[in-house]
């Protein structure tokens, strides 16, 4: 699903909204829940999943090609938990 998608789908549930309102309305909603992934905070959403971000730790990788060992420094990263309403809903 891409963003238009979701644009459309905002239109035909909200019959006489304009293109340019559903993508305000996406647009604020996504732009508050990267501040708050930024913010180290925990985003949920009911029925759908969980957005926690994590800090990977430090530690030693190697390039498959040529087997030379490489330092990989601690980053973060985004994990997302599905709820159990989508897990149920994906394996039917």
């Amino acid at each position: 699903m891409k963003r238009s998608d979701v644009i459309r789908t905002l239109q035909v549930q909200f019959k006489n909204m304009r293109t340019s309102d559903a993508m305000a309305i996406l647009d604020c909603v996504m732009n508050e829940m990267k501040s708050a992934v930024a913010n180290d905070d925990r985003i949920e959403i009911r029925g759908f999943g969980t957005f926690q971000p994590r800090q990977r730790a430090t530690k030693n990788g190697y390039n498959p090609s040529t087997g030379e060992i490489i330092h990989l420094d601690a980053n973060k990263t985004i994990l997302f938990k599905p709820s159990r309403e989508l897990t149920k809903k994906m394996n039917g």
